[in-house]
């Protein structure tokens, strides 16, 4: 098999970095660490592997924002992808939903036809956590999807895609080019080295402005309110299990979950 794999990425909050509500209910990330979506980057981890073992001829990862968001493709081309794209949106980056990401996605990858036989992305971003573009692309490209995979393996004419939540794993067969949302299981991101650091300066990055694909980016949902969660109270310590059950009993935690106490 010798296809093309798109890589969706964002660039988020690097995940270890603490943030907080401003006083005009919104987060200020000036001089804030940005990085590559975590879920992003174990999906890229993949597509590379998958471009080694011989089942991909080329990883294209792409992201939709400004100018800055070059910082995050210049990231993965590090790592091993061999080309970039920027969907520059302008002004209207700051307020892009999902389903604004979404159609910027499908608008270009109609009108790169065929070149494409998988969209590999993260199952969410850490900053909105929606989680909802793979299956909304996967639907305008009238494309088999798979989300939350935890492996996928190529097989035959398609993938093998191993899925998992709390309620228990199922595998599914894709036939044909698809959409595939990545789980942290997938794979395990390399580490960048310097001397890839430099070659990645090399590598073709192309930035496309969003307006020539002729997408409407009026966002179709809206923040209503935004506020740090509340502060943990401390815990209660019991000398024994007999008082540790009688404080569960005390807060009916068995009745919670449909238990006779």
């Amino acid at each position: 098999m010798s296809i093309n794999i798109l890589v969706p990425v964002k660039r988020v909050v690097d995940p270890n970095v603490r943030v907080r509500v401003g006083a005009g209910g919104a987060i200020d990330t000036n001089g804030l660490k940005m990085s590559l979506n975590p879920f992003d980057e174990c999906a890229l981890e993949k597509a590379l592997q998958l471009k080694e073992a011989g089942h991909a001829s080329q990883v294209t990862v792409i992201t939709c924002g400004q100018a800055h968001s070059q910082d995050v493709l210049r990231t993965a081309l590090a790592m091993g992808a061999d080309n970039a794209v920027l969907l520059d949106a302008g002004a209207a980056a700051a307020t892009l939903d999902s389903l604004a990401v979404t159609r910027l996605l499908h608008a270009y990858l109609s009108a790169h036809g065929d070149a494409f036989g998988l969209v590999l992305c993260g199952k969410q971003a850490i900053d909105d956590d929606t989680g909802g573009v793979a299956a909304m692309l996967a639907g305008l490209l009238d494309w088999p999807q798979a989300l939350d995979a935890s492996a996928i393996v190529a097989h035959g004419a398609g993938w093998r895609v191993t899925c998992g939540d709390d309620s228990g794993t199922a595998t599914w067969q894709l036939d044909g080019a698809a959409v595939v949302s990545a789980d942290l299981r997938i794979a395990e991101p390399r580490r960048v080295s310097l001397p890839n650091i430099v070659k990645a300066r090399q590598k073709p990055l192309a930035t496309l402005d969003a307006a020539t694909l002729g997408v409407t980016l009026t966002p179709q949902s809206r923040i209503v309110e935004l506020r740090d969660p509340p502060a943990r109270q401390a815990g209660v310590k019991v000398v024994d299990t007999a008082a540790l059950l009688d404080a569960l009993a005390a807060h009916r935690v068995f009745d919670r979950v449909g238990a006779i106490a």
